[in-house]
């Protein structure tokens, strides 16, 4: 492939004629590859004009660096024809989770996931402590969770604090976020971070902190949430519906079968019952001999209504077509771990909430600094006012827009 500017600015973490940015060093040797290391390499290969895969996975966080410019163009086959030729396909994909990996249109990747937000529940703690399982609020959700907090010092949502990782201390925040209404860019990739239900959210946030309804974990999948979900002092938290394989079971086998899922509570001054978080995007490197065999592999098998229901039964992933929702075989799935729930009427219903999620070429610029920020509302040495404003002024410096 031609190694023009635009694949090496982009190695170099920045515009052509832009301030260099977030420069990502190569693992050592031996050391396993990091999502953003599998695009720092594909790049690299680029540029060099050998050596590229035919098929490439990208973990959506990492996906943004090949906005930049026009390097999705250059280097990713545009699958847009390819779903437009086959009858109803374009119609029946989610636009939710084609978004994340798309551009002017244009559709790069497929995600392997529609990974909706839930809110998971200790049942049986909940019918210990009085709380209630119907339509409440987060409003309401927060007013029970101080009383269970002073009595029992349990706590129904969580915050990461883990200041190494901004992508979950982020996460957090994101959730409750496009909940809401919120987002952090539009379609066009511009920044909408500051504004009302962003406001509200982390003022929501920082007021469960300090009642004791939120509990600060330094990540979701170590030894301290291992210790609290334990000790019974989590009791419930909105996740991705992943977070059950990669969360839950890891961490507290035991508790199998006390385990719910519900949606999450509506916030009080609207927004929808669910989000996404997380997702893969799996792409094809064009002109290459086995492009259009890659492609195909895709189409055969990612893409068919048995493939997708298969992967949901072995690895928990949702499909990303509507009609697989209706699939007997998904309907009288039962959840072991969650107590025998037959969760895909639950998923059907939250399909229409599911929002959208735009990238940006500089999301990570904004990852660091809203987590630095996020931390320093939690803490009170901003308002989530201060904290917004802060976050949108410093991405916009070093941004450069």
């Amino acid at each position: 492939m031609d190694p023009r500017p635009g694949l090496r600015g982009l190695l170099r973490e920045g515009r052509p004629g832009g301030r260099p940015r977030h420069r990502l060093p190569l693992p050592p040797e031996g050391h396993p590859l990091r999502p953003p290391d599998i695009v720092t390499k594909l790049l690299a290969q680029a540029v060099a004009g050998r050596g590229t895969p035919d098929l490439v996975g990208f973990e959506i966080g990492s996906f943004p660096r090949m906005l930049r410019g026009d390097i999705a163009e250059r280097l990713l086959h545009d699958f847009t024809p390819d779903i437009e030729a086959v009858p109803g396909l374009k119609d029946d994909l989610l636009p939710a989770r084609t978004a994340p990996f798309s551009r002017d249109g244009h559709v790069y990747a497929f995600d392997s996931d529609t990974p909706m937000v839930v809110y998971f529940y200790r049942e049986d703690l909940f019918d210990e402590h009085g709380l209630l399982q119907g339509d409440q609020t987060w409003e309401e959700f927060a007013e029970a969770g101080a009383r269970v907090y002073r009595d029992h010092k349990a706590s129904m949502c969580v915050v990461s604090t883990v200041g190494s990782d901004p992508g979950q201390v982020v996460q957090s925040f994101q959730m409750l976020l496009y909940q809401r209404g919120g987002a952090f860019f539009d379609a066009d990739g511009n920044l909408r971070l500051d504004s009302p239900e962003a406001e509200e959210v982390l003022r929501f946030l920082c007021e469960g902190l300090r009642s004791g309804f939120v509990v600060d974990i330094s990540d979701y999948y170590g030894a301290a949430m291992q210790t609290a979900l334990k000790q019974g002092r989590v009791i419930g938290l909105p996740m991705a519906i992943w977070y059950k394989n990669y969360g839950l079971l890891p961490n507290v086998p035991e508790q199998k079968g006390k385990w719910r899922v519900r949606a999450l509570p509506r916030f009080a001054a609207g927004g929808g019952v669910t989000a996404a978080l997380g997702g893969t995007g799996f792409g094809v490197v064009k002109d290459k001999a086995n492009t259009r065999a890659a492609t195909e592999f895709l189409f055969r098998t990612w893409l068919t209504h048995d493939g997708q229901v298969r992967r949901f039964l072995e690895t928990g992933y949702l499909p990303t077509r509507r009609s697989v929702y209706e699939d007997p075989r998904l309907g009288a799935y039962e959840d072991e771990f969650c107590g025998g729930q037959r969760l895909f009427g639950l998923y059907r219903s939250l399909l229409p909430d599911v929002p959208a999620f735009h990238q940006s070429p500089d999301q990570s610029i904004l990852y660091d600094v809203l987590a630095g920020n996020l931390l320093r509302a939690y803490r009170g040495s901003l308002t989530p006012r201060q904290a917004l404003k802060q976050t949108a002024a410093d991405f916009r410096d070093q941004a450069g827009r």
